[in-house]
């Protein structure tokens, strides 16, 4: 299956009724800020280079981020940090990400989530995790050149863990999550593989410390380092 055709299915998905209605009742809403824009309000598909090496995969979009411009960790706070960090290490074209016309490009990295749907208070239910993970299934399946996985946040990283348990084997030991942490995996149609954990570039991480630029720019240096 290819990445396009899968992210075609992932926007016609209907598999999560309630986040269907919650997501279409946000784009009507609507934040004052953003009262003159029209809302993508539907499941966001990944965004990036189908040859990526390294893949990053987030917790699911934000209502009036990802949910409003349509495109992976575009137009909130959390995706300004992380573009930027891709720019400075070369993976992104620019360090400005405002929607999914802006001309924003990837090189050699894709991004990806847990969950396609922005749920309520960004806390989606074990039940809509569930589905939505033959999405991120499906994608690893066809990222055939796939060596880096960077999973922000302990959700991305539990759902990520979840497939190499049922896909791969692992290399070296599986331990708790903390930033930086490293682990080698072998998955059905990829050579070896390394998971790297990062905190999750959040308001919450950002604003107490708990993430920094210079943390978040280590994680894409090791990247970058480990596709030699």
């Amino acid at each position: 299956m290819t990445i396009d055709l899968i992210e075609r299915r992932v926007i016609a998905c209907r598999r999560c009724p309630e986040l269907a209605t919650y997501i279409a009742n946000v784009g009507r809403e609507k934040k004052r800020a953003y009262a003159d824009h029209t809302y993508w309000a539907k499941p966001v598909p990944s965004f990036g280079d189908p040859n990526a090496q390294v893949v990053l995969v987030g917790l699911a979009p934000g209502a009036h981020g990802s949910n409003r411009t349509g495109r992976m960790f575009t137009g909130d706070a959390s995706g300004e940090w992380l573009f930027r960090a891709l720019h400075r290490a070369g993976f992104a074209s620019s360090a400005i990400a405002i929607d999914r016309d802006d001309g924003l490009t990837l090189h050699d990295a894709f991004i990806t989530a847990a969950v396609r749907c922005a749920p309520p208070q960004n806390k989606p239910t074990p039940q809509e995790r569930a589905r939505c993970f033959p999405y991120l299934a499906d994608e690893f399946a066809a990222l055939e050149r796939m060596r880096v996985i960077v999973t922000l946040g302990k959700i991305a990283d539990d759902t990520v863990h979840a497939y190499v348990k049922a896909h791969g084997t692992y290399r070296t030991a599986r331990t708790p999550f903390a930033h930086g942490r490293e682990i080698g995996v072998t998955l059905a149609n990829q050579a070896s593989v390394t998971i790297i954990a990062s905190y999750h570039p959040s308001r919450q991480n950002t604003n107490t410390g708990v993430l920094t630029e210079p943390m978040l720019d280590a994680i894409f240096t090791r990247a970058k380092r480990l596709l030699g």
